[in-house]
């Protein structure tokens, strides 16, 4: 297929084709990041929905920070997948993925959440 017809163009209008193991590994981890999104949307509305015997106002925010998470991780994994795959074409280092850390503040913070809603 002819470069300047894939999409985005920003991506795929750059440097030299890769290796394809590389680039299906990269479309690989952010199929693998959405995944973990619709998990933190399922857990989220399940928190919610089960009406746990949990403060209801800590609950809901705990709820509240799993789905925004969930709907702001493959927003935030998509434009990881681009920057990978743009260095990866320009025969650039990798660039230190942010992925991991909006992950790591949301399930802390919603943790934290349940933590008080369950000691109060």
């Amino acid at each position: 297929m002819n470069a300047d017809r894939r999409f985005p163009r920003a991506v795929f209008g750059r440097g030299d084709e890769p290796d394809v193991r590389f680039s299906l590994a990269n479309e690989r981890t952010f199929l693998a990041w959405t995944r973990t999104a619709l998990a933190l949307m399922a857990g989220g509305v399940a928190l919610e929905a089960l009406a746990l015997d949990l403060y209801a106002p800590l609950r809901l925010a705990a709820s509240l920070v799993l789905i925004i998470t969930g709907i702001v991780l493959p927003v935030v994994a998509w434009f990881e997948w681009a920057r990978v795959e743009r260095r990866m074409r320009e025969g650039r280092p990798l660039p230190h993925p942010p992925t991991g850390i909006v992950l790591a503040v949301a399930v802390v913070a919603a943790g934290v959440l349940v933590l008080l809603a369950v000691l109060r």
